[in-house]
């Protein structure tokens, strides 16, 4: 079509998603949140590399936000538009392969969620407060941003908002400046990060250090007052889970963890990028909700700092944090993970098996058979390579992948080493194929 900005797609599940031509390593977010109105005011600057010569680049933005101003490399630009969630800029000068890309985008509205075949994603706006959970493609809804998972980059975001709210981002907490009425909180995310895991938690909360043995991960919990009880009983044990996740993966990939649970009920839980965000249905006192409390944590190593390059490898995320469940069933006194496995797999041996776990397709990437059948993959795999020879995979795929991009070729070709055996057969049988295998049997 005359006119009309194209580019094959990044990611056949989110072919709107992601964009050629360049590739981000900062995003410095400057953003202004009034909660009583849900109003958004956001300095966004860019800083990449072109990795081609075109005559326009494209970041993603969501609608709902109006562009004010747009520079390239220091100068205003000859011309931009913005349609259909792209904002295409075009330089008054050719820039060349290699060259730097330096955007700053002024940009203002009132931020909704994108709506998808996943439902809605992105700002969510709370009863006091906001939430941000991107997965899979809602970081436009507040930002203007290159939105694939295989595009990691080092931020730092500011967020002003209304004093009496707490306000909190992926990093660390580099400053906090309070100016009437109105308070600044400054967050440095200096390892790599995807854009849908970064994040802004705005809500009435307090912060708190969570109980934990000396030397390990700091820990915090960002919650309301009045759920701080609830909270000290129902993740009383997520010290111990960090101790045993590090024996396990190998070494927490970031600074700290903190646990966010809002004033209001959530669906799921949320993961970002050294956060994990729960509702208040699941701080209900009766540790009622430890199951994803692990699997939350879990997606620190798998996910967050191993992110896929695509989504149809979803598998090596929730395979992974459904596994990290059934190990810490095993670790906590409960069901052994062969139990919790052989138990999973009865359940989906009643289900319709119509899905390849390795390329569910986009309709399918968050399936709950995509996470079961992962875990029984793993599970399958450890039965064949023995406690010790699996977890020294993991630890070893965790480390050499450390903030970086990972695909199932990469996972299945390291898990070879481990094997006296070809593991084709196996990766076969659990992710091309759409039947359901048995499991072998238990070591025990």
């Amino acid at each position: 079509m005359p006119g009309k900005f194209y580019e094959a797609p990044i990611d056949d599940y989110l072919p709107q998603n992601g964009n050629r031509g360049y590739r981000v390593s900062r995003y410095e977010l400057d953003l202004t949140y009034k909660v009583a109105s849900n109003r958004l005011a956001g300095h966004a600057e860019i800083t990449a590399v072109t990795t081609a010569v075109q005559p326009r680049f494209a970041l993603d933005l969501s609608q709902a936000l109006t562009v004010s101003k747009v520079f390239v490399n220091g100068a205003k630009v000859a011309k931009y538009t913005h349609q259909h969630g792209k904002l295409v800029i075009t330089p008054q000068h050719r820039i060349p392969a290699g060259g730097v890309l330096s955007l700053v985008v002024q940009y203002a509205g009132t931020p909704r969620p994108v709506r998808g075949p996943w439902g809605e994603v992105g700002w969510e706006e709370l009863t006091e407060g906001a939430l941000v959970a991107s997965q899979p493609n809602g970081a436009a809804s507040w930002f203007p941003c290159d939105d694939h998972p295989s595009s990691k980059a080092s931020y730092r975001i500011s967020i002003t908002t209304d004093s009496p709210y707490y306000a909190l981002a992926n990093g660390t907490l580099l400053r906090k400046q309070v100016k009437a009425s109105q308070t600044t909180w400054v967050y440095e995310q200096a390892e790599p990060m995807a854009t849908y895991l970064a994040t802004i938690q705005v809500g009435p909360y307090q912060k708190h250090r969570i109980a934990a043995p000396p030397h390990s991960v700091p820990m915090h919990a960002v919650a309301p007052a009045r759920l701080r009880a609830n909270f000290e009983h129902d993740f009383a044990r997520q010290a111990r889970m960090m101790e045993v996740f590090t024996e396990r993966f190998g070494p927490y990939p970031f600074e700290g963890y903190t646990v966010v649970v809002t004033d209001d009920e959530l669906e799921i839980p949320i993961e970002a990028q050294g956060i994990s965000i729960f509702g208040a249905n699941h701080c209900d006192g009766r540790r009622g909700a430890e199951r994803l409390v692990a699997h939350e944590l879990a997606h620190q190593w798998f996910g967050n700092s191993l992110t896929i390059r695509q989504w149809r490898d979803i598998w090596l995320h929730e395979g992974f944090a459904c596994y990290a469940e059934w190990i810490w069933s095993e670790e906590a006194g409960g069901p052994t993970a062969d139990q919790l496995a052989r138990a999973a797999r009865h359940n989906l041996s009643r289900q319709p098996q119509d899905l390849a776990v390795g390329d569910p397709g986009p309709q399918h990437m968050f399936d709950d058979r995509v996470y079961k059948r992962g875990a029984l993959t793993l599970h399958a795999l450890r039965l064949e390579l023995g406690d010790l020879g699996f977890y020294d995979l993991l630890r070893e795929w965790t480390i050499r992948y450390r903030h970086g991009s990972v695909s199932t070729e990469e996972f299945t070709d390291l898990a070879g080493h481990y094997s006296r055996i070809p593991l084709r057969p196996l990766w076969d049988s659990w992710l091309i194929e759409k039947p359901l295998p048995q499991l072998p049997p238990s070591a025990a």
